[in-house]
């Protein structure tokens, strides 16, 4: 179909565009923007006062298949990112059986064409059975589609394994996703270590879980000169150290999850399990680091963190619960509420929702240049509406906002061109 999407702000990051304006389509396509005398469109949605955006792209999320399907499935998980006006979306391989292998990979895409959602990007385990002991097979990975390999949060039995697994990597040039978090000094903790989580008696986290864990990594990557991604970030320190090791030219980006950006470990206050995240929420000055590293470029993607929870996961007292938050379909409000505080400008948080992770994942897109694939994402800057189980698509219920009033959401999203999810339609 020849579509013309009329009269929306058209923001798009990859050039610096933020106009009203019109876009047409067509096979799937972008053929280019402003007037086409010669563009005869068989259908013309008037886009006035809404917001359009290369789609959004997002790096982790777990969209729960292969795995209990109580806890969602892909055709649960793939709505809920075409709801929050995701087209792309790279998933963990911490399933169920684990993404070690081109076979299992090769399932997963057959699973995404059936669906016919969200466009499905796997990540490989970087060791067999993410148990950290022996390493996966990268290249077979690799061909059978994985964009990147990544052990998650789970330790490495040693350093050795790690120098190895890197050199590998480095090797036959597949780029490594970590979450750096040093086991030992994290065992058993749930909360940011400080003072209210040793008034509330949950057991601590440090800083230097993180910025130990983060040292090693990145020594090895200038070592071997693997191509390298920090996942996640949560502290100021964290985000100096990355910093630093960019200034000296080392092939490392980075990333945070929306969570990091509005709340801190003071929300822990109400024992709300829908707050014990991996990692944890830290103390203001780390929130308020990570919001300027989000503005001024040292941070490249903010991404979702999505972790849906069936509810009895979140039932047990705080510690004992299990880790994160559904996510996927609230991260644009949360990213809005970034612009009406002045944290970002909209034309930032496009790019560090879209542009920033594709290129992460370097695959292209996040942008809206004349032949790129339609992929595009149309918000409603306007909308009122509060998650609830009646307007989420996850199966996950687990987040702090159900019940809260939120505004901006999405109203369209297209992959290629097919309008896969509609809000007025």
């Amino acid at each position: 179909m020849k579509l013309t999407l009329k009269g929306a702000r058209v923001i798009d990051p990859a050039s610096g565009i933020d106009r009203v304006t019109d876009l047409h389509l067509a096979a799937g396509r972008i053929v280019g923007l402003d007037a086409h005398p010669d563009f005869h469109a068989e259908k013309v949605l008037e886009l006035s006062g809404k917001w359009l955006l290369p789609g959004l792209v997002d790096i982790g999320a777990q969209l729960r298949e292969p795995g209990p399907r109580y806890k969602g499935s892909l055709e649960s998980e793939s709505a809920a990112a075409l709801a929050g006006g995701y087209t792309r979306v790279a998933v963990r391989p911490d399933t169920s059986p684990v993404l070690d292998s081109a076979s299992q990979v090769r399932t997963l895409h057959d699973r995404a064409q059936e669906v016919n959602g969200v466009r499905v990007v796997p990540l490989g385990a970087l060791t067999q059975g993410l148990e950290g002991r022996l390493l996966a097979n990268m290249a077979g990975l690799q061909g059978a589609g994985c964009v990147a390999l990544t052990n998650l949060r789970r330790p490495l039995a040693d350093a050795r394994v790690l120098r190895r697994c890197l050199e590998y990597a480095a090797t036959h040039d597949i780029p490594v996703h970590f979450q750096a978090q040093e086991a030992a000094l994290a065992a058993g903790g749930c909360a940011h270590e400080g003072a209210l989580a040793s008034r509330l008696g949950l057991p601590g986290i440090p800083e230097s879980a993180e910025t130990t864990a983060l040292a090693q990594w990145l020594l090895l990557i200038e070592q071997t000169g693997v191509r390298a991604h920090v996942a996640h970030l949560s502290t100021a320190r964290g985000l100096e150290m990355v910093a630093e090791a960019k200034a000296r030219g080392l092939p490392v980006t980075c990333d945070v999850t929306m969570a990091q950006l509005h709340w801190t470990d003071a929300t822990l206050a109400g024992f709300d399990a829908n707050f014990h995240l991996e990692p944890p929420l830290r103390r203001e000055a780390d929130r308020q680091a990570l919001r300027r590293g989000v503005a001024d470029g040292r941070i490249d993607a903010i991404v979702s963190g999505h972790l849906p929870h069936e509810q009895a996961a979140k039932l047990a007292p705080f510690a004992a619960s299990e880790p994160g938050m559904s996510s996927l379909e609230t991260v644009w409000a949360l990213g809005q509420a970034l612009v009406d505080e002045g944290v970002l400008d909209p034309l930032t948080l496009a790019a560090r929702l879209s542009l920033g992770p594709a290129r992460v994942l370097g695959q292209g897109g996040g942008g809206l240049a004349a032949g790129e694939a339609a992929d595009l994402a149309v918000f409603d800057p306007e909308a009122e509406w509060t998650p609830s189980g009646e307007t989420l698509r996850s199966a996950g219920l687990n987040t702090p906002l159900l019940g809260r009033p939120l505004k901006g959401r999405a109203l369209l999203t297209l992959v290629e061109g097919d309008i896969r999810h509609s809000g007025f339609l």
